[in-house]
């Protein structure tokens, strides 16, 4: 923990004089999406506060939010922990997560597509493979596919799966194979964008809804070896 609270008082900067809760939010969040905070890990208030320079008051107004994106746990009379997720959690994250993703792609109009993004967040997963960098890889097929969600253009979805995919990442920090995990999916992610840049949205809203699929069950499988039962309910 004091490795990690050092790191998070380089943050103090991002602050700037303007402090607000949605600030500090925006930190945490990051923080906890890095697995700076794994999940199960119990958030100490005055250690954070101190570590960032904000009051009480706003740490706990950013705690709020947090947990209402499901990224946080208040337990009575223990405090606030990093949530670890139930395999009903994840089943529910890629549902949603196939319902808009697929939605997307095939509301995209006519070709051509602007897939920058989508490219960049290929060449940064090759990268992070030819580093054998697993978890760097897990970062690139985030983004990958948050640059395929914000194909639609829409702010509201781009926030929506902000929080889902940030919920997501909380079931990639207890995974101890990340490379079985994340490498499959690259070459799958490279079919997609060439599906796109063919002007064949078709094939890739088939292409991505069997990645979906077939993700789900890796993690799940995964997931369950690593939580077990505890994980497995409410």
């Amino acid at each position: 923990m004091a490795e990690q609270l050092s790191e998070l008082a380089d943050d103090r900067a991002l602050l700037g004089r303007t402090s607000t809760a949605e600030r500090v939010s925006d930190i945490l969040r990051s923080r906890i999406a890095e697995g700076f905070f794994p999940p199960g890990t119990r958030l100490s208030e005055d250690a954070i506060g101190g570590a960032l320079g904000v009051s009480r008051n706003t740490l706990r107004e950013a705690f709020r939010l947090l947990t209402h994106e499901r990224l946080l746990v208040h337990e009575l009379n223990r405090g606030v922990f990093v949530r670890v997720l139930t395999v009903e959690d994840v089943e529910d994250i890629y549902r949603t997560r196939t319902l808009v993703e697929c939605a997307v792609v095939r509301g995209l109009g006519e070709p051509p597509y602007a897939l920058d993004g989508l490219a960049a967040a290929v060449a940064e997963g090759e990268l992070a493979t030819a580093r054998n960098d697993w978890k760097a890889l897990g970062t690139s097929n985030i983004h990958f596919h948050r640059e395929l969600v914000a194909l639609a253009g829409s702010e509201r979805t781009d926030e929506l799966m902000r929080s889902v995919f940030a919920e997501l990442r909380l079931a990639f920090h207890v995974v101890d194979d990340p490379r079985r995990l994340h490498e499959p999916y690259l070459a799958r992610n490279r079919q997609i964008l060439r599906a796109l840049q063919d002007g064949d949205r078709a094939r890739a809203e088939r292409l991505l809804e069997t990645y979906l699929t077939d993700s789900l069950d890796r993690v799940v499988e995964v997931y369950l070896r690593r939580v077990g039962e505890d994980g497995a309910g409410s």
